[in-house]
């Protein structure tokens, strides 16, 4: 399952790139990718389900939260 989330308050390209490499190292994620410049995150994930993939979701809020405190992912 692939799809693509809005980040809200996304200040800084370099904590982008952290961010991208910590969600694609999580279990269950093919491949994660950030566009700093759009402010846009896709996410794809073995996920079967609309719930698995909420969790995968879940897990990706805290890892963009560990580098930018304000950084919200737009469900």
């Amino acid at each position: 399952m692939r799809k693509a989330f809005k980040l809200e308050n996304l200040d800084c390209a370099n904590c982008a790139a952290k961010m991208e490499a910590g969600i694609s190292q999580l279990s269950g994620v093919n491949k994660a990718t950030i566009s700093f410049m759009t402010s846009k995150l896709v996410i794809d994930a073995e996920a079967d389900d609309a719930e698995a993939f909420a969790a995968i979701i879940d897990a990706a809020q805290q890892v963009c939260t560990s580098y930018e405190k304000d950084c919200l992912i737009k469900r």
